[in-house]
């Protein structure tokens, strides 16, 4: 069941931290023209402020919906399909609440995705939050239960290592003619004289994908929401919010083919990938992906110094705590390689904010 969604003004959805997640999925998608999604792009947001030095990283948005750190989460298998290869199953914790349960320990999106996510919502982009949760499944079929369960004899399968995703709240928006999402060049439609985002913020997003390693930036990993109270006619919706919304593949490096063990909770790869292509001229590394739209771009210096100081709001403590929330110290390495401390992964940041602080784009 899907709940209805009143959207809010963007502000009250962001500000201080309050991220506004509703329970169960998203509202239905919706369609409009290609003309009209235009004109949505074109005033759309992209951010709005938090209070980054107050935010606890490894607890995450609080409220309705939210999980406190490795809940334990009692639910019932709901056959539901979803697209993308990665292991996970649909879960009813009650009749109103169905939520998308992502599992197992060699899954690394539940991983990435709950760093990831938790990162742009401290710096106060969008994205669709994941939450590190124990799982205990009535139902479940046997072959999600054979993946990587603890099954008991009553029937109920735990699931040690899961995440639950809640959407952002707001109705998305795709014109059938265009396809879902949008690609990441289609930042450069937004007009600031329209009340759009400006281009420090469109810079600083692209300038946070190329940190992460946002390998698999296809077009519909990203989404457009209409976040007024009264979205019934979406052609002419006034707060329009862009949005990233798969970044299960990142914390490594990109990778052509998305390779899983190369492009997501790799700290070594991570690490040893500059945040630079060519410094001196601000061309972001991002190599190109197959399905891929953003590919080393260029980015601004107003991008550039904002993101710079949204990151160095980020106390040590916070770090810690996002990567441990995410436990990505509990994460396996590849290739032999050991997965890394949080005290490694807290480092390879600071690093990577270091390169992003002393650049100067001209």
């Amino acid at each position: 069941m899907r709940t209805p969604i009143a959207a809010i003004p963007i502000a009250a959805v962001l500000a201080l931290g309050c991220w506004s997640v509703g329970l169960g999925a998203r509202d239905d998608r919706h369609t409009i023209t290609a003309s009209e999604r235009l004109a949505a792009i074109k005033h759309a947001k992209l951010w709005e402020p938090t209070n980054i030095r107050t935010l606890d990283l490894k607890a995450g948005p609080r409220g309705k919906g939210g999980f406190a750190p490795n809940a334990t989460v009692t639910c019932d298998y709901a056959e539901e399909t979803f697209a993308g290869a990665t292991p996970k199953f649909g879960c009813a914790i009650d009749g109103e609440d169905h939520v998308k349960v992502r599992y197992g320990r060699d899954n690394n999106e539940i991983f990435a995705g709950v760093a990831a996510t938790r990162l742009l919502w401290a710096l106060g982009f969008g994205a669709d939050l994941l939450y590190p949760v124990h799982v205990i499944c009535r139902g479940c079929p046997r072959r999600i239960s054979l993946a990587d369960p603890k099954t008991a004899a009553t029937g109920e399968t735990r699931f040690d290592y899961a995440a639950i995703e809640r959407k952002m709240k707001g109705r998305e928006m795709e014109a059938p003619s265009v396809g879902p999402g949008w690609s990441w060049n289609e930042l450069d439609l937004i007009d600031e004289r329209a009340g759009g985002a400006p281009v420090a913020h469109r810079d600083a997003l692209k300038l946070v994908a190329v940190l992460l390693q946002h390998s698999d930036n296809k077009a519909d990993q990203q989404k457009l929401l209409c976040l007024d109270e009264d979205a019934k006619h979406l052609d002419k919706c006034a707060s329009t919010f862009m949005m990233v919304h798969d970044v299960g593949l990142t914390f490594g490096t990109a990778s052509l083919m998305n390779r899983a063990t190369v492009s997501s909770v790799n700290l070594q790869g991570w690490s040893r990938t500059p945040v630079w292509k060519d410094a001196q001229h601000c061309i972001g590394n991002m190599p190109p992906s197959q399905t891929g739209t953003l590919t080393n771009p260029i980015i601004s210096e107003a991008g550039r110094k904002f993101l710079a100081g949204l990151l160095a709001q980020l106390s040590d403590r916070q770090l810690q705590g996002l990567f441990a929330g995410a436990r990505l110290g509990e994460k396996p390495g590849t290739d032999g390689e050991v997965g890394g401390s949080i005290a490694d992964w807290v480092a390879a940041f600071k690093k990577k904010r270091d390169e992003i602080a002393g650049a100067h784009c001209f």
